[in-house]
């Protein structure tokens, strides 16, 4: 995870636009730069996905098992359709020609374009950080701010302590403590795995939902706020709130309108990353939970050696992280006051 040092000292020393440019044409230079960027890391990423499943193995060979050698026809149909007589890099370009026709290919294992297949996965998962998110972000700033109000006092002690711990604690451990608590005798309240229809979505049943969000929330929770609260903590012994007081203004005026809004920026930094976070966490929560998603699929895909629906799956999840962070890049620009003055300017 990001170094809370680095995210506190300056915010936008990142994000800034280039020297020397001023106004619109500056942050269009820099919002092209940002773009390019983020299209560099994911062509270094397909790069690194697409050796990753040729280093899975012969996807022929696995698919057909101890059929391999007595079925010689069923062999030239699969090579044909991987077109593994091909160099690597002939067999990566072609790969990525179609990805970015928005052709995904076709799974091996099921002969399902990849597309149709992956989909319901999709909006699945897309759903559960959906549902995270909503409740991680409103949850992590409250206990930031509870913290700060009460800071070097016992309330803010506890809180720190409780949010240490679970700050240390993986995703699967605290899916694994809810399951104990809620899914067996303790308290069997929550259905242990998700059993959809054929048909069906999860949220169907609200209640299958509860433990893979649950989880998510609360893994990723501890984190945003100890950012939240250093950053709140840092503006609040600032000059300009201190002058806020002076001025006769409430506390809580001067904790919402002053204190919070400036130390949002820092906030969306880090909720970006554990968004991002979420996108890959998902794989662990969901096969712990048997959610599907994508999580689980892609853990069936690499057990089968389904190399399309991989890499696939593989680079919905690196878009995701790229397009969150480019988003937060966006979002502390627009919200902090000396960026919008230089864009009007």
């Amino acid at each position: 995870m990001t170094d809370a040092a680095t995210l506190l000292s300056d915010p936008l020393e990142e994000v800034a636009p280039p020297r020397g440019q001023h106004g619109a044409a500056a942050w269009v230079v820099w919002l092209a730069r940002r773009v390019g960027l983020a299209l560099l890391t994911l062509w270094l990423v397909s790069i690194l996905v697409f050796l990753a499943t040729a280093a899975l193995g012969d996807p022929v060979r696995a698919i057909l098992g101890r059929d391999y050698n007595a079925n010689p026809g069923r062999v030239a149909e699969l090579e044909a359709v991987l077109n593994s007589d091909a160099s690597l890099v002939s067999r990566y370009f072609d790969w990525l020609g179609g990805l970015l026709q928005g052709d995904l290919g076709t799974s091996l294992a099921s002969g399902q374009p990849v597309s149709e297949l992956i989909s319901s996965s999709v909006v699945n998962s897309a759903v559960l950080v959906f549902l995270a998110a909503v409740l991680m972000i409103p949850l992590s700033f409250a206990i930031a701010m509870i913290s700060v109000h009460y800071r070097r006092r016992r309330p803010d002690t506890v809180i720190q302590t409780i949010l240490l711990a679970m700050a240390g604690l993986p995703e699967f451990v605290i899916g694994v403590l809810l399951l104990a608590l809620f899914s067996t005798t303790v308290f069997h309240i929550f259905p242990a795995v998700t059993i959809t229809s054929p048909t069906g979505h999860p949220w169907d049943n609200w209640k299958v939902m509860v433990l893979p969000t649950l989880t998510l929330v609360l893994w990723v929770s501890p984190y945003v706020s100890r950012i939240v609260r250093a950053s709140l903590l840092e503006v609040i012994d600032s000059e300009y709130v201190e002058l806020a007081r002076l001025k006769g203004i409430p506390e809580n005026v001067v904790m919402r309108k002053h204190a919070l809004l400036n130390a949002i920026v820092p906030g969306i930094q880090v909720i970006a990353l554990q968004l991002a976070f979420l996108a890959g966490g998902v794989v662990v929560v969901e096969t712990l939970f048997a959610y599907p998603g994508i999580g689980l699929q892609l853990v069936d895909a690499v057990r089968n050696h389904d190399v399309q629906v991989v890499q696939a799956l593989s680079m919905i999840i690196a878009s995701v992280y790229v397009v969150v962070n480019l988003i937060a890049d966006i979002l502390s620009i627009l919200l902090t006051p000396r960026a919008r003055t230089a864009i009007s300017s």
